[in-house]
C-alpha cells in the first residue's frame, strides 16, 4: 500500500475514534480481534523498555457490577462494552534499579549480558535520582509508570478504531475503592501493583457528535 493511502487511512481511524459513552450490548467484538487490540497494547513502548503495566480484562459480569458504584466515569460502559480493560501499573517498590521484577526483566527478558545489566541498573539510577528527581516521591513514581500504561491505552484505541471498533478510556473511578475490590477478588496483587485506568470496547450504539480540536497552529510550535 502506498504512503498516501496509509497516511488517509490512519487519519480516518483518527476521526472515526471518539470517547464512547455507550455501546451497543448485543455487539461483541471477535476473539481474533480484540485479540489483535490487546497485542498492539503488549508491543507498545515503555521508558527503557520496562513495561510496568499488566491488562486485566473484566468480562465477568458480576465483578463489573461490583466495580460499578465506585467508576462513575464508566457505569454505562461497564453494562454495554463488548470488553472492558482495567490498565494496572507497577508500584514504586517494582520501579526501583535494584527490584526484582527490574532485574528479572533485564537479565531475562531483554537478555542482558552481566556488564550491560549493571550499566543499565546505573543509568536508570541516575535518571530516577538526578533527570526526573522520582527516587524519593513514591506518588510522582508510581504516576511515571502509568504514564508508560497511557501509551499503551493509546495504541489500543488507535488499533481498534482502525478495525471499526469503538473505545472510551476511563479516568472517572475511586481509585482506592477499585484497588479494594481487585485485591478482595483476587485479581491483582496490591504489593505490586495499582490501577492506572480503564477502557472500553466496543460498538458505538449512537452516533457521535462532530469532533472538534484546537487547530494546528494552537498547539504545534515550531523553533
Amino acid at each position: 500500500m502506498e504512503t498516501t493511502s496509509v497516511k488517509k487511512e490512519i487519519l480516518s481511524a483518527y476521526n472515526f475514534r471518539h470517547a464512547t459513552k455507550e455501546f451497543d450490548g448485543s455487539k461483541k467484538i471477535n476473539d481474533e480481534d480484540f485479540e489483535f487490540i490487546l497485542e498492539t497494547g503488549r508491543l507498545s513502548p515503555s521508558s527503557f523498555g520496562f513495561e510496568p503495566w499488566k491488562f486485566v480484562v473484566v468480562q465477568n459480569p458480576v465483578l463489573r457490577e461490583k466495580l460499578y458504584d465506585y467508576a462513575w466515569g464508566a457505569q454505562r460502559q461497564l453494562r454495554t462494552a463488548s470488553h472492558f480493560v482495567l490498565i494496572l501499573s507497577r508500584l514504586p517498590k517494582d520501579l526501583l534499579p535494584n527490584s526484582d521484577y527490574l532485574s528479572g526483566l533485564m537479565q531475562n527478558v531483554q537478555n542482558m549480558p552481566p556488564e550491560a545489566f549493571e550499566g543499565r541498573k546505573n543509568r536508570f539510577d541516575d535518571f530516577l535520582k538526578n533527570d526526573f528527581e522520582l527516587k524519593d516521591n513514591e506518588r510522582a513514581l508510581f504516576e511515571w509508570g502509568c504514564r508508560q500504561s497511557y501509551i499503551a491505552l493509546g495504541n489500543m484505541m488507535t488499533a481498534a478504531a482502525q478495525i471499526g471498533v469503538d473505545s472510551c478510556p476511563i479516568e472517572g473511578f475511586n481509585k482506592r475503592k477499585i484497588e479494594e475490590i481487585l485485591s478482595a477478588e483476587g485479581i491483582m496483587d496490591a504489593d505490586h501493583f495499582g490501577i492506572s485506568c480503564m477502557v472500553a470496547f466496543g460498538y458505538r450504539l449512537n452516533d457521535p457528535r462532530r469532533k472538534i480540536r484546537q487547530d494546528a497552529g494552537q498547539v504545534i510550535q515550531w523553533v
